[in-house]
């Protein structure tokens, strides 16, 4: 995390910080471990003080993911089907796609908008839309709804950190970070409950 705040101080007056925030949000929507959120947060922590801009910081992660996330289905739509024949049945690396995949079947292209806040389901859900072939234009539309709900959260939540601790940007960003593993938790322990509670073959 600490190289993430030292690169957002590095380039946070200049206009780097949207070309550093659209990289590694775009790359994060197809190989989740690179920390696209952190900056995303780190950046509207920032923003509290006037630079970066928050709307434009919004705007790039919004976009960055849109782009991402296309990356991430094209992949799927050519290789999805030897990747999965690369993961075991029933292994934990395996089940976020097999998730998907019935949640494809059963709620459709709504999937792709809670699993934008779940780094691992976010990944899986694109890459099996993808292989599955899933129409282009409904995953446009689901992802583009995604990508800007997702934005604006976390760049809502960098802000509030911000404004809280002004004087400590460190705080700031823990706190958002907080908020935000705090609200994919939520939504990951609700998805958990209500596959103990419907039938077997169903997310």
């Amino acid at each position: 995390m600490s190289s993430i705040i030292n690169l957002a101080h590095s380039v946070m007056g200049s206009p780097w910080i949207y070309l550093a925030v659209f990289v590694f949000v775009a790359i994060d929507a197809f190989f989740p471990t690179i920390p696209g959120e952190t900056l995303v947060v780190t950046s509207g922590v920032f923003a509290a003080t006037g630079h970066p801009d928050l709307f434009a910081v919004a705007a790039v992660a919004a976009a960055a993911g849109f782009a991402g996330d296309h990356v991430s289905y094209h992949i799927g739509r050519s290789a999805g089907g030897r990747l999965l024949d690369r993961t075991r049945p029933g292994s934990r690396r395996r089940k976020p796609f097999d998730w998907a995949q019935r949640a494809l079947h059963t709620r459709g292209g709504s999937v792709l908008i809670v699993c934008r806040f779940i780094p691992g389901c976010r990944t899986a859900a694109t890459l099996t839309t993808g292989s599955v072939r899933f129409p282009r234009a409904s995953f446009a539309l689901f992802t583009s709804i995604g990508v800007v709900c997702w934005a604006t959260y976390f760049t809502l939540v960098g802000y509030v950190g911000g404004l809280a601790f002004q004087r400590n940007p460190l705080l700031g960003v823990l706190l958002g970070i907080g908020l935000a593993v705090l609200v994919a938790g939520v939504i990951e322990g609700v998805r958990h409950l209500r596959g103990r509670r419907v039938p077997t073959g169903t997310p």
